[in-house]
């Protein structure tokens, strides 16, 4: 069965989605800062710049399993799996096969909760903003990551398998 233009258009963006998630995961996402206002002098107490990866180790080292868990399979394992799990479907010779995984991938698609996650992170940047003592910066993690759900995001909108025919009865 010849890959539809779409569904070549649809490849393309998987793998610039790949390219977006490696960054995104493993580049510096936010730094916060604190300081204190002293007389008219200010003094940075704390500054904290993490990737997501790392923050995912840090929870870890913390005692926070379940939280760096749920970062990990969400931000990191479903978005993975979901890429692949589409390439696949794409090479598949069975109709049927095809399409259960497409449907699979559309079902945990909506499990990923990247885009989610990024809200997240810009609410956190937003809150820090506003707050007299603390500062935030977006560094270039989060661009690729946002980058990534965009284009995660648009590749399964190009994405087309359709449902099979049913095979037609064998007369007995």
């Amino acid at each position: 069965m010849p890959i539809r233009a779409r569904n070549l258009v649809a490849i393309g963006l998987i793998l610039v989605s790949y390219a977006l998630l490696y960054p995104g995961l493993t580049r510096p996402l936010l730094t916060i800062t604190a300081s204190i206002d002293f007389m008219g002098v200010s003094q940075e107490l704390f500054r904290e710049t993490r990737s997501i990866l790392q923050t995912v180790r840090n929870l870890h080292e913390s005692g926070n399993d379940f939280v760096a868990g749920l970062v990990l399979l969400f931000s990191v394992v479903v978005p993975a799996v979901k890429g692949l799990l589409l390439l696949v479907a794409l090479t598949l010779r069975r109709p049927q096969l095809r399409y259960d995984l497409f449907r699979f991938v559309r079902a945990i698609s909506k499990w990923s909760m990247s885009d989610v996650f990024l809200v997240g992170v810009y609410v956190a940047y937003l809150a820090a903003k506003a707050t007299d003592n603390l500062d935030a910066a977006a560094e270039v993690g989060f661009y690729y990551f946002a980058g990534y759900c965009l284009v995660s995001l648009l590749s399964l909108q190009f994405l087309k398998i359709e449902r099979p025919a049913p095979a037609p009865a064998a007369d007995g």
